[in-house]
């Protein structure tokens, strides 16, 4: 099989097409045939030196399923599945654990299952993890981007009484908008009123921009953000909190509640509550500049290869 894998550190360029072996299931893991992989911003902090060399990018990933490991349970062969991998998901097959999978409903195609299998687990745990209520306010950073965008039309589910996206650049706005923001701003502008809850997962200025967009006792969650420094005393002065958020520690930890937060996703997708969006697929060979438009920013939902 293709798989694409990196010998060094740098920018997309370092990722090559090579071939390796099929591989087989472990106990407690299902084999599939990839249709469809995610971009996921982490990637980009592991070719810049986060990750040991060799190494096989990880992400989103949905596919059929091909065989199960020893020990597997709630999955059949030819079944459409999605979740995440840790390493290998830029591949035409790739081993996977279990729990980190889940059955795709009828109806729903690969590349939007990626989007939501691991991207909305993303943002509903988030908005869960800021403790949203129906009569909050919430705001969305990186809000046109393959959680952001997920996360915006979330917080309008758990009935958020405003929901405010910020974006990077002008052209991002529509997109934001038809998914049903309040407001859009981008992140050079007045942010508007305060809001009880942000989201942000773009980290360093914006994050601080964030925690000054926060209303008395308001909350900010970071999540697949590189991070930034927040002066304590803004938020002693206004009872203010800030809250990371990995997914992998709660599926860990967690996984009946990861279980139930699935059922909600696909539930929501199929009442047309919630829509994935694909901002394009590549082919494998063209990994490189799926990479590149992520890292450039220039997504507007998911960016998605096709093996």
């Amino acid at each position: 099989m293709r798989h694409v894998r990196f010998h060094e550190h740098g920018g997309p360029d370092v990722l090559r097409i090579e071939d390796a072996p099929v591989p087989r299931p472990g106990s407690g893991e299902v084999l599939i045939r990839v249709r469809s992989a995610g971009v996921t911003p982490p990637l980009l902090a592991q070719l810049r030196g986060a990750a040991q060399v060799p190494a096989c990018p990880g992400g989103d990933i949905a596919g059929e399923v091909v065989e199960l490991g020893a020990d597997v349970r709630g999955f059949e062969v030819g079944e459409l599945v999605a979740g995440l991998v840790m390493s290998g998901a830029f591949a035409e097959y790739a081993s996977v654990p279990a729990f980190l999978l889940s059955t795709v409903p009828d109806g729903l195609g690969a590349a939007e299952a990626m989007v939501v299998a691991r991207g909305g687990l993303v943002a509903l745990g988030v908005l869960r993890a800021a403790r949203l209520s129906p009569s909050e306010s919430a705001l969305v950073t990186a809000a046109a981007g393959g959680v952001g965008h997920l996360a915006v039309q979330l917080a309008r589910v758990l009935g958020a009484s405003r929901v405010v996206a910020a974006v990077g650049s002008p052209d991002k706005k529509d997109l934001v908008a038809e998914l049903g923001a309040d407001e859009v701003v981008c992140y050079d502008e007045d942010w508007g009123a305060p809001v009880d809850v942000v989201a942000d997962g773009v980290g360093g200025d914006v994050l601080r921009s964030g925690v000054d967009a926060l209303a008395p006792f308001g909350r900010l969650v970071s999540f697949s953000a590189p991070g930034g420094q927040i002066e304590v005393n803004s938020l002693r002065a206004e009872v203010r909190s800030v809250i990371g958020f990995a997914m992998g520690r709660l599926a860990g930890a967690r996984p009946e509640l990861v279980e139930r937060m699935r059922g909600e996703l696909w539930s929501a997708v199929a009442g047309g509550r919630l829509r994935p969006v694909v901002h394009e697929e590549f082919p494998l060979a063209d990994a490189a500049e799926a990479v590149r438009v992520v890292a450039e920013r220039r997504n507007l939902g998911k960016v998605a290869i096709r093996p």
